[in-house]
C-alpha cells in the first residue's frame, strides 16, 4: 500500500503563520512522550544528547507521538554521519544537530541527510522505516524533501559564523542554544545575561536577512517571548523532565515540614 510521508516542521511552521511553541521529551519514555504530544503544544524535541535515548527508544517516542497533531524533531548526540543515518532509517524526518559551529559543520551534516550524488547517506530503504519499507513512491528520488534539517548555534564560533552557516544550502533553519552560547562566552550558568542575549539576538537578525527561520530555548516566559517579539520562529519553553522535577518539589513543599526535610539526607 503506497504511503505519504508528514509534512516536515518548515512545512509546518510556514503553513501555521505564526511561531511554534514545544517543549523538550528527554525521560526517555514513550509514555511520557505521549502525554507531550498530546499537550496541544505544537512540537515535541526528543533529545538524544544530554538523556537516556538510544535508537530503540526513540523509535518507540516516534511510534507514541504520531497519532497527534505535533511535529517531532529529534536531537542525535552529535554531528555524526553513521548516527544520522540511523536516525533517518528509523523514520526520523526533522533533525536538530547540536554544536555547529561552522559552515564545514553545517555541510557535514546536509551531506549526511542527502543521497548520492548530492550527499553520503546510506542507501538502505528497503530496509528501513524511513520509506516505509519501500512503501513510499520514488523516496529515493524524494527523501530530501521529507526531512527537514535544524543546525545549532550554541558557541562563540558558531554565532560568529552564522552568515555562513545560514548560507549552506540544505540548512533549513537555526536553533539557538544560550546556555552552551553562555558557557562559551565565559558565563556558564548566565544565559539570561545580557551579553549572551544580544549575542542570541544578533543570529536572529542573520536569520531573517537570510530568510531563513530561527529558533531559540528559553524556559523563561518573559526571555521567552522577548526573544519572539525578537523574531524568533520557534521556541522550546519547558521539558518534561524539568516539569516533573518542580512538580514534585511542589508537593513536597506543600505537605512535608521544611525541618523534616532539612533533615532527609537521602532515601
Amino acid at each position: 500500500m503506497p504511503i505519504r510521508l508528514s509534512p516536515t516542521f518548515y512545512s509546518a511552521l510556514s503553513e501555521a503563520g505564526r511561531p511554534l511553541a514545544g517543549m523538550w521529551v528527554c525521560s526517555g519514555s514513550p509514555l511520557v512522550a505521549e502525554i507531550c504530544a498530546g499537550s496541544g503544544l505544537d512540537w515535541v524535541l526528543i533529545d538524544a544528547e544530554h538523556s537516556p535515548n538510544g535508537l530503540e527508544s526513540i523509535l518507540a517516542q516516534l511510534h507514541a507521538v504520531s497519532g497527534y497533531p505535533v511535529q517531532a524533531m529529534v536531537r542525535p548526540p552529535v554531528n555524526d554521519t553513521v548516527v544520522i543515518k540511523q536516525y533517518l532509517d528509523l523514520g526520523v524526518q526533522n533533525l536538530m544537530i547540536p554544536m555547529v559551529n561552522s559552515a564545514f559543520d553545517a555541510a557535514t551534516a546536509v551531506a549526511a541527510v542527502r543521497y548520492p550524488p548530492h550527499g553520503v547517506r546510506g542507501v538502505g530503504s528497503a530496509l528501513a522505516r524511513s520509506a516505509r519499507w519501500n512503501r513510499v513512491p520514488d523516496y529515493l528520488a524524494s527523501a530530501s524533501e521529507t526531512i527537514s534539517l535544524t543546525v545549532q548555534i550554541e558557541s562563540e564560533a558558531a554565532a560568529s559564523a552564522v552568515e555562513e552557516i545560514l548560507a549552506v544550502d540544505g540548512v533549513d533553519g537555526i536553533f539557538l542554544g544560550p546556555s552552551d552560547l553562555a558557557a562559551s562566552m565565559g558565563l556558564l550558568g548566565q544565559q539570561e545575561n545580557p551579553l549572551v542575549r544580544a549575542v542570541v539576538e544578533h543570529c536572529l537578525e542573520a536569520a531573517k536577512a537570510a530568510g531563513k527561520p530561527a529558533g531559540v530555548n528559553a524556559f523563561n516566559e518573559s526571555t521567552a517571548r522577548a526573544y519572539l517579539d525578537a523574531g524568533a520562529s520557534f521556541v522550546l519553553v519547558g521539558a518534561d523532565v524539568a516539569v516533573l522535577a518542580r512538580a514534585s518539589e511542589g508537593f513536597a513543599s506543600t505537605f512535608i515540614p521544611v525541618s523534616e526535610t532539612a533533615e532527609r539526607e537521602s532515601y
